[in-house]
């Protein structure tokens, strides 16, 4: 018997009903956030070669708004993830924990990269132990530290299972880029429903996780 991890095929199943029961939208979230992280960045290059100190204050916000959007996208599938409905505005809700999710980004690529040039393998699990951490900064609130912390608690156990998740989601997307783009509309929110989902599953099997 299963004591602690995920049934893939169910996540994945729940992430896809929740896509189509809500295409529209995720396509009009999708389109939306791929203009708010493109557009200022567009900008920016367009401007850094012409005046560069507005050009690199404009790459600055496209910087911040990239972070904050990810985040948004995150809040969003946490709440499909729960069975409630995502809001345009939770795109751009998170700007209070801009910080903490930038300082819990910093921290996680250097573990990983740690992990990498001491081998491959360290590096894969490295990332999938602290690989939830934006979870924790977007739904608790946590600092980058404790999201990492809770996140190595988190997956402690799980960490094949995740790594079978990974890879089929992966999959997915690439079927989605495969279908002439038009099919990320479908397989990237039910990846990121059915990653919410995973967060939650082993959060609730978790004694103390933060």
């Amino acid at each position: 018997m299963k004591t602690k991890g995920i049934y893939i095929s169910e996540v994945v199943k729940f992430g896809w009903k929740k896509m189509k029961d809500n295409l529209g939208f995720f396509i009009v979230l999708l389109l939306v956030a791929w203009v708010v992280q493109a557009v200022p960045q567009f900008i920016g290059e367009y401007l850094v070669e012409r005046q560069i100190i507005i050009g690199i204050i404009v790459y600055l916000i496209a910087f911040v708004l990239n972070i904050v959007v990810a985040m948004g996208l995150i809040k969003v599938s946490l709440r499909f993830s729960a069975n409630k409905k995502g809001t345009f505005g939770d795109l751009f809700s998170c700007f209070p924990l801009f910080f903490k999710y930038l300082f819990g980004s910093i921290l996680f690529a250097l573990i990983t990269i740690a992990g990498t040039i001491l081998l491959i393998f360290p590096g894969v699990i490295w990332g999938i132990k602290f690989g939830l951490f934006p979870y924790f900064i977007v739904d608790k609130g946590l600092g980058p530290i404790k999201a990492l912390k809770a996140s190595a608690k988190t997956t402690m156990g799980a960490k094949w299972d995740l790594l079978g998740f990974g890879f089929i989601i992966f999959i997915i997307n690439l079927l989605g880029v495969l279908c002439l783009l038009i099919g990320i509309f479908a397989t990237i929110p039910t990846t990121m429903v059915a990653t919410a989902l995973v967060y939650r599953r082993l959060l609730s099997q978790t004694k103390k996780a933060y």
